[in-house]
């Protein structure tokens, strides 16, 4: 049976950005064969089935009731739920249980891998991939409806690097650990919002596809995890070919307990990249959304704590994040995104020797992943104090609770 096609799907794939191309390139990925182009257009109108079943049942029955179940399931484990009703059971005995495929040691590998990027690493989650995004006018439509103005893109990035730092910490993935919860709480809240959004009158289905729908929860996993991984090595922090392959298996796991259908979890580093070639290949040119979305973001750090001379670290805080951007975005990203004029690349310039050297050390010296690992870890702790401030959690879902009360 046919499926109608949303008219935000291209004829044809869209010019991807030049330095995913490169890599597509080196690595001999090709577009799109027509039988992959359908696909991608097609699972522009489909969900995540078993969590979008587990919520309609929720729903049904009333959040109030089935919300504490939910939460003490996902804290403790379905055991822990007296005569748990079968949906509820089924959706938790499918993802507690880790797949046969899964290798324990390649995920603490891949998680170590990307905890050493550090501050670096997020700074290219944050400046690149989520900033970036923004250009794909296709993600916008469902975060503008959502409050994502009003809630602010602060807010927004420390809970998705919230959701990251769970996800790469130590047996964060292991059953019932940190990053594992966090990435369950993720796939609800999308649900939540897919159901919230969809029923909205000025939802253009036709047009826009599902909201959250597969094509881009696919672009946006790869783009989360493995693009960062990638780009923080154009600031000098080279990972290992075992690593590099590791932080795809990363991926896949975390994919799949996030609801992405098996086609686009990547079986390896290469299949990752051509999993994030072409799904922005898919994805809708920037509009005016586009700006609204990126703008305020780049003035974010003008709100970020400080302790000394904090106005000119602010200031210093702004440029440097934007000179991240204009470097690995380029200037016609730049303009497409409203943003202010193509900054000189200083920070990435002045970053490359210094993360340069440690990655030697790294991978060389004795007792070097253990030391790179440390140091990332806290860098990460630090970027997080620096933009939220000391003693203000970053609650996963927070910005987005409203959807919930009204499924």
């Amino acid at each position: 049976m046919s499926v109608a096609i949303p008219t935000r799907h291209p004829d044809r794939p869209r010019p991807i950005p030049a330095g995913v191309r490169a890599i597509a390139t080196a690595l001999a990925i090709k577009d799109p064969s027509p039988q992959q182009w359908q696909l991608l257009g097609e699972r522009l109108t489909v969900g995540d089935e078993p969590m979008d079943r587990l919520v309609a049942w929720m729903a049904e029955v009333g959040m109030a009731q089935t919300r504490p179940l939910f939460e003490r399931a996902l804290s403790d484990g379905i055991a822990t739920v007296p005569d748990a009703p079968q949906p509820l059971r089924e959706f938790f005995e499918t993802y507690e249980a880790r797949p046969d495929w899964v290798d324990p040691d390649t995920v603490r590998k891949g998680q170590r891998a990307l905890r050493r990027g550090g501050a670096d690493g997020m700074y290219v989650a944050r400046d690149v991939s989520l900033l970036g995004g923004y250009q794909f006018s296709g993600f916008n439509k469902t975060l503008l409806r959502t409050g994502a103005l009003e809630k602010g893109s602060n807010k927004r990035f420390a809970e998705t690097m919230q959701w990251a730092m769970d996800v790469i910490s130590e047996d964060g993935l292991e059953p019932l650990g940190l990053g594992y919860r966090s990435t369950i709480r993720v796939r609800l809240i999308h649900s939540l919002v897919r159901r919230h959004v969809s029923a909205m009158p000025d939802w253009r289905a036709d047009e826009w596809g599902l909201p959250i729908n597969q094509t881009d929860m696919a672009a946006t996993l790869v783009g989360a995890l493995v693009a960062p991984a990638v780009g923080v090595a154009g600031m000098g922090v080279v990972l290992s070919p075992s690593e590099y392959g590791a932080v795809a298996h990363l991926t896949r796991y975390v994919g799949w307990l996030i609801g992405v259908e098996d086609q686009w979890l990547p079986t390896d580093f290469r299949d990752s990249v051509r999993v994030l070639a072409h799904t922005l290949s898919a994805l809708a040119a920037p509009d005016e959304s586009s700006r609204q979305l990126a703008v305020p973001m780049v003035e974010d750090p003008l709100v970020w704590h400080y302790d000394v001379l904090p106005n000119l670290r602010r200031r210093l805080a702004r440029a440097q994040h934007l000179s991240i951007t204009s470097a690995f975005l380029g200037r016609r990203a730049v303009r497409s995104l409203g943003l202010p004029s193509y900054a000189l690349p200083w920070y990435p310039l002045l970053r490359l020797p210094v993360n340069l050297a440690r990655s030697l050390a790294a991978l060389t010296l004795p007792g070097g992943l253990e030391r790179a690992d440390a140091r990332g870890r806290r860098e990460h702790q630090q970027l997080m104090r620096t933009m939220i401030g000391a003693g203000t959690p970053a609650t996963i879902g927070e910005s987005a609770a409203h959807v919930g009360q009204v499924a």
